[in-house]
């Protein structure tokens, strides 16, 4: 358990305190989430850390004009879109996260969603990928979020799981075995679920895809009024 004084207790925010740092680091670790009932997500820190690979392709190919990419990670996609020439900017609460999508050559700052950023109501393109949908535990108000970050008629692509599951948790990350940090609420969302929510939050679906050797999915939505 974490307690007052250890290293976790001092970042109330799991993904900004040292053990995802480390992992960031390393470009790997045996990260979950896990809840009171015994449900677990393994964190894929190697893949989030590596290269883009295809599943990431696909979505690099389909953004246009600036891009935000919402929970950057390592900064693979930062990297990619930039490499491609496209204007970028990765966003993160871990500084080892902004840290290494900076020594990758791109751009990147630490902040929350839910708080003021750069060029509000500009972006032509954002990203939620690497199941960044379950930031907050509240889909609707993280894609009403993001409908004011983009412009009238900017675009949102979305990484979520294909079958139709839409559930709230209470988690906790670990290390191993050992809970790092405080409990927080991590959304799992569905393509069907993913669609409910955008309709209702100033959003309209444009495409939906899955990548064949990653079986990765995910839904394009365009911003309308």
């Amino acid at each position: 358990m974490t307690t007052a004084g250890s290293p976790e207790a001092d970042f109330p925010d799991p993904w900004a305190g040292p053990a995802y740092g480390q992992a960031v680091r390393a470009g790997a670790g045996d990260l979950s989430l896990r809840d009171r009932e015994g449900w677990s997500l393994p964190l894929d820190v190697r893949r989030w850390t590596g290269r883009a690979v295809a599943g990431d392709r696909s979505v690099v190919e389909r953004c246009v004009g600036r891009v935000l990419d919402i929970g950057c990670g390592g900064g693979r996609l930062v990297e990619a879109l930039a490499s491609c020439g496209r204007e970028v900017l990765g966003i993160d609460v871990s500084p080892s996260a902004v840290a290494s999508t900076l020594l990758r050559g791109g751009a990147a700052r630490s902040g929350s969603v839910f708080g003021p950023l750069p060029r509000e109501g500009s972006w032509d393109t954002a990203l939620l990928i690497d199941g960044n949908i379950g930031i907050g535990g509240a889909p609707r108000v993280l894609l009403r979020r993001i409908r004011g970050l983009v412009h009238g008629r900017g675009l949102l692509i979305v990484e979520c799981v294909e079958s139709d599951v839409d559930e709230c948790r209470r988690v906790r990350m670990h290390a191993g075995q050992r809970p790092v940090g405080p409990f927080f609420s991590w959304a799992t969302v569905g393509s069907p679920a993913l669609v409910r929510y955008a309709l209702t939050s100033g959003w309209t679906v444009a495409e939906q895809w899955t990548t064949s050797s990653t079986e990765r999915h995910f839904v394009a939505l365009r911003a309308h009024a």
